[in-house]
């Protein structure tokens, strides 16, 4: 009982405390009881404690939702690239379901929470993409291989003059035509056969006014005769583009297109390629 009242005591016993501010001569004092002390120390610890524990916490969220942030990133990502190879697998699969290659050509325009092995996952999609990119490349190619070839008439006419031997018209001797003659009557528009780039476009002894167009892939065309020329050297023209109008200039009889398509170099038959059969 007596050291039960001693420790009472104690507890109660007045402590005096001095705060001295800096710069400051003056200082203050004022008196706790032994236990209301203690009390504000151990107050004092269990906050320290708890704002560790709290700011720890924070910690531990703030990486949680990193690491959420960069998996969402990369679903949404991924998605999106989903959705890219299946608009293209779709595109494709319109096209080779066309009957003929030629059609395809023709329509194509030159106009990306769980255990998941996201890095698998994207290799694979990678691969996907790498397969896509390669199909568009080969039809971009062949495309443009499409354009660039001989197709279909510079003038709608009767053919005159074969391509092969010949008894020349002027000269009474026999030869090797080398092209077509199509009639047609003056100032008929004459249009281009191919996509390229001219490369004669002016007077060329008996072939008179003469239009030569250089394709980039071997081919090469060429329209004679003609009584005005519309394009110039080194313009980029285009399938079915009016290019001139024809006339008899030159060595010619009357009023027609002489027709040539080189390949190589090589005067070719243009009639297949007239007719869409080459």
């Amino acid at each position: 009982m007596r050291r039960s009242k001693a420790l009472i005591k104690k507890l109660f016993t007045p402590v005096t405390v001095m705060l001295i501010p800096h710069g400051c001569s003056k200082s203050y004092s004022f008196k706790l009881p032994s236990i209301g002390l203690i009390l504000a120390v151990a107050i004092a610890l269990a906050a320290a404690g708890y704002t560790t524990k709290v700011s720890v916490n924070a910690s531990e969220y703030s990486q949680m939702k990193s690491k959420l942030d960069y998996y969402t990133g990369q679903f949404i990502q991924m998605q999106g690239t989903f959705t890219a190879l299946q608009k293209s697998q779709e595109e494709f699969s319109k096209l080779f379901g066309l009957k003929t290659k030629n059609d395809v050509l023709k329509n194509y325009k030159v106009t990306d929470a769980g255990n998941i092995d996201l890095n698998a996952l994207q290799n694979k999609i990678d691969e996907s993409m790498q397969t896509v990119v390669q199909i568009k490349q080969y039809l971009a190619n062949e495309k443009s291989l499409y354009d660039a070839t001989p197709r279909g008439w510079p003038v709608v006419g009767e053919v005159t003059s074969p391509f092969g031997p010949r008894v020349d018209p002027i000269s009474g001797k026999s030869g090797f035509h080398t092209g077509l003659d199509i009639q047609a009557d003056v100032d008929t528009p004459v249009h281009a056969t191919a996509d390229g780039v001219v490369i004669v476009a002016g007077w060329v002894g008996g072939n008179g006014n003469l239009v030569g167009i250089a394709d980039g892939h071997g081919y090469q065309t060429f329209y004679a005769h003609n009584t005005r020329i519309i394009v110039h050297v080194g313009q980029v023209v285009k399938r079915g583009q009016i290019i001139s109008y024809s006339g008899s200039t030159g060595h010619s009889t009357g009023p027609h297109v002489h027709y040539e398509v080189h390949l190589n170099n090589k005067p070719v038959n243009p009639l297949p390629y007239v007719l869409g059969k080459a």
